[in-house]
């Protein structure tokens, strides 16, 4: 039944095992948030270096990809040492997004998180933002698959209710091979800065927009206020709003 499984997954999208080992979870032996992120970058590089097309052919072309917005549905609480099988998938584009989609499932085939996630395509030397319709290396695939999992959106703090969470110089570490923050690492970012009570429970849903480029010596100003869905924060750079994030708890 595995074995079958994992057949459907390499037929329909791209297919690897990854397990989770401590640097991966929190102190409850829970993966962070920060490192489902990072799987997210990492395995769209995955499926494009698969077909040839690896970060140096893309950035020859002057074509790259940045991550936009990312919404996560976590249908069980991935642990330490567990073995996931992740799929990744193009669903085609909307607007000046290119979409991706992933599914997170253990040794049984059950989905145990689900995720959407919106690319730009930009020029990296000019840095302006292309349409999906500009890139040349392949076609936009699109896979019609049900996904469990909250569509991407814009999400936006009020004016009012704010309060001061803390302040996050970016630092060496916390770069990535583009120069700027990683992707990932916002989760860790938002985790630390988060109210104490909300820091020791889990998010059945999180979701996140990156709105700027955050750079070594920035100091990211991070505000957060309760909502009816959930806790939120945004994340203030020198040149204005970096990322907004929704909890879900």
């Amino acid at each position: 039944m595995m074995e079958d499984f994992k057949q459907r997954l390499l037929e329909n999208g791209y297919f690897r095992q990854e397990e989770l080992v401590f640097r991966d979870c929190d102190r409850e032996q829970r993966v962070r948030i920060s490192a489902l992120l990072s799987k997210l970058g990492a395995f769209a590089g995955y499926d494009y270096d698969a077909r040839g097309l690896t970060h140096d052919v893309l950035w020859d072309n002057r074509e790259v990809f940045l991550l936009s917005r990312a919404a996560l549905r976590i249908h069980r609480c991935p642990r330490a040492g567990e073995v996931l099988d992740i799929t990744t998938w193009e669903d085609g584009a909307r607007a000046a997004h290119m979409r991706r989609n992933y599914e997170m499932a253990d040794q049984t085939g059950q989905v145990l998180v689900s995720a959407r996630t919106d690319w730009i395509l930009v020029d990296p030397v000019t840095r302006k933002i292309m349409r999906p319709s500009a890139f040349t290396a392949k076609p936009i695939g699109r896979w019609d698959r049900p996904l469990d999992c909250p569509e991407t959106r814009r999400i936006s703090l009020p004016k009012e209710g704010r309060e001061i969470l803390e302040s996050r110089a970016v630092r060496w570490s916390d770069l990535d091979g583009n120069g700027h923050l990683f992707s990932g690492n916002y989760g860790d970012i938002i985790w630390d800065a988060l109210p104490e009570d909300l820091q020791v429970q889990y998010p059945l849903e999180f979701q996140i927009n990156y709105s700027r480029e955050a750079v070594l010596g920035d100091v990211l100003r991070l505000e957060g206020c309760r909502g009816e869905e959930g806790y939120l924060v945004e994340g203030l750079g020198p040149r204005g709003s970096c990322f907004a994030a929704l909890c879900v708890f």
